[in-house]
């Protein structure tokens, strides 16, 4: 027979024990969603203790419907470029409206630096391509390619695309690499230092690699654009080259400067020659651009930072941020549009990604007086919100 004493005890020990268990259950917190003006946003990944900066990232759909993210994961330091980190993947089931909180590790540190910034392409043979930056060095920084026939379950050994005799510092912003209706795959760059060269400078040599076999190997344009001139024949720095195929079969490159506007040169032999950079219509401090074609309408889809006034405060930060569409391919944009205005934040380095009617974008979106790359944002609306 039990005593009643030894069952009183045996009932509070459980409920002590139930109550202990639910007090150190760890609490998943749900990202931060502001919706207004026809926008989303959802705050996706903020940094947090021992993950100083989540960006550069991008999107693919995979078979079964779902959105995969992968994005670099810094996990040491303070989050600066060069610093610890690895790749890592969110899913989304519906459409990029909500996400999964748990990170999937995909690709290990493998650089003496780190990983990052992410391409994804389907390519035309049904392979997933997941492009990266390896940074061993200042001087070592080279793209890495791998590749998917499981849908992103497993990957190939990578693929190096740049051999040891062309060793260099080279950027690779995210979502840049592009596969031409005809095959070729081009990823855009800009060199910044070499073994020879011994110091890193602000003056990219801006080229791209070719593949025209699917990514198995791969050989330099034969242009290097090395100088570009402003209004008053000074030369302009050139980096984060981006490339887009136009209706008439000519490439588009639009490059970043520190000219006050990108600046743009086309190939008319895919990717091999690049006509001498200018300057465009294209306002924008010392910051990327991102310009993708909208499936639905054909027309040419920007986003960038609308801002560069020489004589006024601020005329450098990555901020406000925009969206713009052309419908002559790139020669003029309309229908200007405020994605965010918070003039202390930094928003860039933006993964564009068109979902049926919706457009996903996945950008940073920091601050400016900690780190502007610290955090990545999901930005959803409807094509449809940029024509009206």
């Amino acid at each position: 027979m039990v005593s009643n004493g030894w069952l009183t005890s045996f009932v509070l020990m459980l409920v002590c024990l139930a109550s202990c268990s639910k007090k150190t259950t760890p609490e998943v917190k749900l990202p931060e969603v502001i919706k207004q003006n026809g926008l989303i946003k959802i705050r996706l990944l903020p940094p947090r203790e021992g993950n100083p900066r989540n960006s550069e990232g991008d999107f693919i759909q995979l078979n079964d419907g779902r959105i995969m993210f992968i994005y670099s994961h810094y996990y040491a330091g303070e989050g600066h470029d060069n610093d610890p980190a690895h790749l890592m993947a969110r899913f989304s089931s519906d459409g990029g409206l909500t996400w999964t909180s748990d990170d999937v590790r995909v690709v290990e540190n493998e650089g003496r630096m780190n990983v990052m910034s992410v391409s994804l392409l389907r390519l035309t043979n049904g392979k997933i391509a997941l492009f990266y930056l390896r940074k061993n060095s200042v001087e070592d920084d080279r793209p890495i390619l791998r590749l998917s026939t499981d849908e992103a379950q497993s990957w190939s050994e990578p693929i190096e695309i740049i051999a040891d005799e062309e060793i260099g510092y080279y950027v690779v912003n995210n979502d840049r690499v592009i596969q031409l209706q005809g095959g070729r795959l081009i990823i855009p760059m800009a060199l910044h230092n070499t073994p020879v060269w011994k110091e890193t400078s602000a003056y990219g040599h801006v080229l791209c690699y070719l593949s025209d076999d699917s990514g198995k190997t791969w050989r330099r344009s034969q242009t290097v654009l090395t100088t570009a001139k402003n209004s008053e024949g000074n030369r302009v720095q050139m980096q984060e080259p981006g490339v887009i195929e136009l209706n008439d079969e000519r490439l588009m490159m639009f490059i970043r400067t520190d000219a006050g506007s990108q600046y743009l040169s086309y190939s008319s032999d895919q990717g091999e020659n690049w006509k001498l950079p200018i300057p465009s219509q294209i306002k924008s401090p010392r910051s990327p651009a991102s310009i993708k074609r909208i499936p639905k309408t054909g027309d040419l889809m920007l986003v960038w930072n609308n801002n560069y006034e020489p004589s006024h405060e601020g005329s450098g930060n990555r901020t406000p941020f925009n969206v713009a569409i052309s419908r002559d391919e790139g020669k003029t944009w309309q229908q200007r549009k405020v994605l965010e205005s918070d003039t202390k934040g930094w928003y860039c380095y933006t993964a564009i990604e068109f979902v049926g009617d919706r457009v996903l974008l996945g950008h940073c979106a920091g601050n400016q007086s900690t780190n502007g790359l610290a955090l990545t944002q999901i930005t959803l609306f409807d094509v449809d919100w940029l024509y009206h």
